[in-house]
């Protein structure tokens, strides 16, 4: 028996992997939030699965689950949304599965900053204006950021930053990184990426809070901020250079110095 923590990516069913997509049609049990995971997703489920929605069910209660069908011998799929890799609160649910000796296996999920950024037609590095990333959350009900993670130290660099679960703490947000970024500074909003109701807000640092309340957005979307969103007039990627030496399939060659 095998519990699959399956990301189920950002919603549209279609963005599922090849994967994903095959366990969720033929694992006997399967464990979604139906707060987070849309019923299109389900869509392929075999007839005589157990479909649970774990939205108002604690840990244990799902902990009990997964050892009843462990008992049976039967897999479990674990839908998490996005990939399970960030926000998914899996590490609690790996923790108590290794304790009961549970094999356990995760399979990756698009992402809901990449989903946010297919919407917006952008990449996150542009040359020469932002290499760099930082995925972020805020403190909330859910879990406390560690000493040095709050948005005015993390904004230091003042790179690309991504920020999950915040969209109902935009005042916050905005007064934070307005520590470092300056007013006029770039920032879009995304919510259910992916989806028939996708939303998006591009805005600057300064309106960010208004511009939230005024969408009624309060859940399910990320806010970016960064220069990287507004580029122009940056150098092509040394990628596409001529000057760049390449073998025989196109690979660089490395400097050697």
């Amino acid at each position: 028996m095998t519990v699959y923590f399956i990301g189920a990516g950002p919603g549209a069913p279609d963005l599922l992997t090849v994967r994903a997509a095959r366990l969720i049609a033929t694992c006997p049990v399967v464990l979604y939030a139906g707060s987070i995971i849309p019923q299109e997703v389900l869509a392929d489920c075999r007839d005589d699965a157990q479909v649970i929605n774990t939205a108002r069910m604690p840990l244990d209660e799902i902990e009990a689950l997964i050892v009843d069908a462990d008992g049976r011998g039967r897999d479990v799929a674990r839908l998490q949304s996005g990939d399970p890799s960030i926000y998914s609160a899996l590490a609690e649910q790996a923790r108590r599965l290794h304790a009961h000796g549970i094999d356990y296996r995760i399979v990756p999920g698009v992402p809901s900053f990449a989903a946010a950024a297919a919407a917006l037609g952008h990449e996150l590095t542009v040359p020469t204006v932002g290499q760099s990333v930082i995925l972020t959350r805020v403190s909330g009900r859910a879990s406390a950021m560690p000493d040095g993670e709050d948005l005015a130290s993390l904004g230091a660099a003042t790179t690309t930053m991504v920020i999950h679960l915040a969209a109902h703490d935009a005042a916050r947000v905005e007064r934070e990184l307005s520590v470092n970024y300056p007013p006029d500074t770039p920032v879009a909003v995304v919510a259910y990426a992916s989806r028939d109701n996708e939303a998006i807000i591009r805005c600057r640092l300064h309106q960010l809070a208004e511009s939230i309340a005024a969408s009624g957005i309060t859940r399910t979307a990320v806010i970016i901020i960064g220069d990287v969103l507004a580029a122009e007039g940056f150098p092509d990627s040394y990628l596409y250079s001529d000057d760049r030496p390449r073998d025989g399939e196109g690979r660089t060659i490395p400097c050697v110095r």
